[in-house]
C-alpha cells in the first residue's frame, strides 16, 4: 500500500558533449541511485544522451547512430530494474530529425515524445536542427532494435499502480499553450520536464515561477530536469536546474552550478492532487475536450515496502514566520470587513459580546474594536460582559476585566450562580451532580443574557466558537453554539493564538500586551466546573477531547482533502512522532471521527460567519453533510489501525 504516494526523482548526470559512451556510463550510474532510493519514475535532461550543445554535430550520422546505440544500452542495463526513466535523445523518423524524450522500463521503449515548440531566436537555433511534432506525419520506426510510433498525438503513460504521467520538453512549458494543459486535462496526475535551459540573470526566478505557476494551475505534480555542468560553455551557461512541484508547491530543488551530478528525489501525493480536482468544477470543465492515448507501464518485479519520506507540517493553519504577519493582517481584515458589513446592513452601532478571558472571546472583542474604530463608531457601544459561575477563576476573569478596561468598552459583569441554581431547583437536577446538565445550564444562561441584551440595547450579539469547536462539537446547543455573527467561524483553534500574539506586538495595543500574553498561555478551559482548591482551572479542554494541534490536523486533511483515517494517521506520525506516540495518535483520531459525525447536527444551523481559509463548516457553503450519516466506515478504519 502506498497511501497515494509516488516517489519521482529529478536528475542532473554528468555530460560530455558528444560523448555518448561516457554520458550513457554516467546515466546508468543516477540510475542505480535512483533505483536504490526505489524511485519509480526518473527525469533526464532534454537530448541528454548527446549532450544539448551539439550543434551542427547533430547532423552527423555517427552521433545518431550512437545515440540509438547508447538507449540500447540503457534498454539492456534497466532490463531487470522496475524504474521508470525519461532519457533526451535525438531521433530520425523518415526525413526528419526530431528532439525526443523516450519513455523506457524493463527494456522496453513504452514511447516516444517529440518536442513541440522548437526556440529559434537568441543563442537557440534548435530549427536549424531539428523539426516539431507538429511537422510529424504518423509513422512507426524501428528504435533500438523495436518498432516504436511516432505521431504529434498526446501521450499519457500509466504505472501498474495506476499513476498516470505525460512528458514536455523545455520550450514547451514556456508557450502559450504547454502540451502539459492538455496531458494533465487528459489525466495526467503528474509531468516530466526534460529540459535544456541556459542561465541568464533573472531567468531562473522567472523559471522557477513559471514551473510553480503550471503546476498550480494543471494540479498536477511537476518534475524538471535541465542539464548543467558538461554542456559547451561556448557562449552560454548551463546550472543543472532540478526542481520537483506538487499543486505549486516546491518540494526539492537542486545546487545550480554544482560540478558534481545531482539527484532529486521526493514523493508526490497524487490522492491529494486527484481530490483537488475532482472538486474543483473550474478544472472539470477544462477536461472536457482533452484526450491523449493511454500508453500501460510494466507490473513491478519486486515489491519494496512503503515508506513515508516527505515532511509533514504538523501544523498545516499555521503560516510560516515569514508570512505571518500578512496572514494575520489578511485574516483580522477579512473578519473586520464581514462584521462591518453586517453592521451596516442592519443599521447597527452596538455589539454585545460574553468576555471569558480565554482565546475566542479575546479575538472576538479584538476585532469588534478593529470593526468600530473602521467603521468610526463610538467603542462604548461595544458592550462586554463577564459573567462569572461555579468555574469562573481569579485569572480568567481579572484578564476579561482588564481587557475590557484598557480597550475602553462598555464593561458589564452578571453572575450567574444564583439563576442558574434557580433553574437546577426549577428542572430537579441536583446541583451537586456535574453532568452535561450542569455545564450546558450554564452555556445556555449566559447566551440567554447576551441575547436578551441584545435585545435591550438594539445589539448584535457576536459568536466567539471557532472552527476548531465546530468540527468537534464542543460547544452547547443553543447555548455558546448561537449567535447572531460568528466572527471566528472560520478559523481553527491553533492560528487563534497566533493572531492574538500579532495583535499584541502592535503598537497601538501595547497597553494590552501583558493581558494577551497571559491569555494566550492560560489553559484551554470552558470553566464549567469548580476549580481546584488552589483556584486553578481544573477542567482542561485538551484533557477531555484531546489536543487540538491533533484534531486541527485531522481536520484539515480530512477536509481538504478527503484522506482516509489510515492515510492521516501515517501522515500524523510523520508530523507528530517526536511528540505523541501511535496508540495516542489513534485515541484522539477515533475521537475526532467519532465526534465529527455525531456533532453535525450543530453545524446543520449555525449562524452566518465569514469564511477565512480554504476549510469551512458553513452548512451553507463549504461543508453539506447530513445529520444522519453513520461514522461506521471511518471507526472501522480506525479500528483497524
Amino acid at each position: 500500500m502506498n497511501y497515494g504516494f509516488i516517489n519521482v526523482a529529478a536528475a542532473v548526470p554528468a555530460v560530455r558533449v558528444a560523448d555518448v559512451e561516457y554520458n550513457v556510463q554516467e546515466i546508468e550510474k543516477i540510475i542505480s541511485m535512483a533505483d536504490g532510493q526505489h524511485v519509480e519514475i526518473l527525469c533526464l535532461p532534454e537530448l541528454c544522451l548527446t549532450g544539448y550543445t551539439c550543434q551542427d554535430l547533430f547532423k552527423e550520422q555517427l552521433l545518431l547512430n550512437k545515440a540509438e546505440e547508447g538507449l540500447l544500452m540503457l534498454l539492456d542495463f534497466t532490463r531487470k530494474l522496475d524504474i521508470i526513466c525519461v532519457v533526451g535523445l535525438p531521433v530520425m523518423a523518415g526525413g526528419l530529425l526530431l528532439n525526443c524524450a523516450a519513455v523506457i522500463q524493463h527494456g522496453t521503449v513504452l514511447g516516444l515524445v517529440t518536442k513541440t515548440y522548437l526556440p529559434n531566436y537568441n543563442e537557440f537555433y534548435e530549427k536549424r536542427w531539428f523539426a516539431s511534432s507538429q511537422d510529424l506525419n504518423p509513422t512507426e520506426i524501428y528504435l533500438a532494435g523495436s518498432p516504436v510510433s511516432l505521431s504529434a498525438e498526446p501521450l499519457v503513460f500509466q504505472t501498474a499502480s495506476g499513476v498516470r504521467f505525460g512528458v514536455e520538453i523545455c520550450e514547451d512549458v514556456w508557450a502559450p499553450l504547454p502540451p502539459s494543459n492538455n496531458l494533465t486535462m487528459a489525466g495526467a496526475d503528474i509531468i516530466l520536464n526534460c529540459s535544456a535551459s541556459d542561465e541568464l540573470i533573472g531567468k531562473h526566478r522567472y523559471l522557477r515561477s513559471l514551473v510553480a505557476q503550471q503546476s498550480a494551475r494543471t494540479m498536477c505534480g511537476y518534475v524538471y530536469a535541465s542539464c548543467g555542468f558538461g554542456e559547451s560553455t561556448q557562449d552560454v551557461v548551463y546550472g543543472g536546474n532540478a526542481m520537483i512541484f506538487e499543486n505549486g508547491r516546491l518540494l526539492v530543488e537542486g545546487d545550480r552550478y554544482s560540478f558534481q551530478p545531482q539527484l532529486q528525489v521526493a514523493q508526490i501525493d497524487y490522492e491529494r492532487l486527484r481530490t483537488e480536482r475532482h472538486t474543483n468544477s473550474t478544472f472539470i470543465n477544462a477536461q472536457r475536450n482533452a484526450h491523449a492515448r493511454i500508453i500501460e507501464c510494466k507490473p513491478a518485479i519486486a515489491e519494496h515496502p512503503f515508506q513515508l519520506t516527505r515532511n509533514v507540517n504538523p501544523h498545516p493553519f499555521i503560516p510560516s514566520d515569514a508570512e505571518m504577519a500578512d496572514t494575520c493582517e489578511e485574516i483580522l481584515n477579512i473578519q473586520t470587513a464581514g462584521l462591518a458589513k453586517r453592521l451596516v446592513h442592519t443599521q447597527c452601532q452596538h455589539l454585545v459580546v460574553g468576555i471569558s478571558g480565554g482565546l475566542d472571546s479575546t479575538l472576538a472583542l479584538l476585532v469588534c474594536v478593529r470593526t468600530f474604530d473602521k467603521l468610526g463608531f463610538d467603542r462604548h457601544g461595544i458592550i462586554g460582559v463577564t459573567m462569572p459561575g461555579f468555574g469562573t477563576t481569579d485569572r480568567t476573569h481579572d484578564n476579561a476585566t482588564s481587557l475590557m478596561q484598557t480597550l475602553g468598552i462598555t464593561q458589564m459583569e452578571i453572575s450567574i450562580a444564583k439563576a442558574v441554581t434557580q433553574h437546577f431547583h426549577d428542572i430537579q437536577h441536583d446541583a451537586h451532580r456535574h453532568d452535561a446538565t450542569y455545564e450546558n445550564s450554564q452555556a445556555r444562561e449566559r447566551t440567554q443574557i447576551l441575547m436578551d441584551l441584545a435585545n435591550k440595547y438594539n445589539a448584535l450579539v457576536v459568536g466567539t466558537g471557532d472552527l476548531s469547536e465546530l468540527a468537534l462539537g464542543w460547544a452547547t446547543y443553543n447555548g455558546d453554539h448561537m449567535s447572531m455573527y460568528g466572527v471566528n467561524a472560520g478559523i481553527p483553534k491553533t492560528l487563534i493564538q497566533y493572531l492574538i500574539r500579532y495583535i499584541s506586538s502592535l503598537d497601538r495595543f501595547t497597553a494590552q500586551r501583558e493581558t494577551l500574553l497571559d491569555i494566550i498561555a492560560t489553559p484551554i478551559s470552558p470553566e464549567l466546573t469548580p476549580a481546584d482548591a488552589q483556584g486553578n482551572i481544573q477542567q482542561k479542554t485538551e484533557d477531555l477531547v484531546g489536543p487540538y494541534e491533533l484534531h486541527d490536523f485531522f481536520l484539515y486533511y480530512f477536509m481538504r482533502f478527503g484522506f482516509s483515517p489510515a492515510k492521516i494517521m501515517l501522515l500524523a506520525q510523520q508530523a507528530f512522532g517526536k511528540n505523541y506516540d501511535r496508540a495516542t495518535i489513534r485515541k484522539w483520531l477515533q475521537t475526532f471521527c467519532r465526534r465529527f459525525f455525531s456533532q453535525q447536527f450543530k453545524r446543520s444551523c449555525l449562524p452566518d460567519g465569514p469564511k477565512v481559509g480554504s476549510i469551512s463548516l458553513s452548512p451553507r457553503g463549504d461543508w453539506r453533510m447530513p445529520s444522519d450519516a453513520s461514522s461506521a466506515l471511518w471507526l472501522k478504519e480506525c479500528d483497524e489501525l
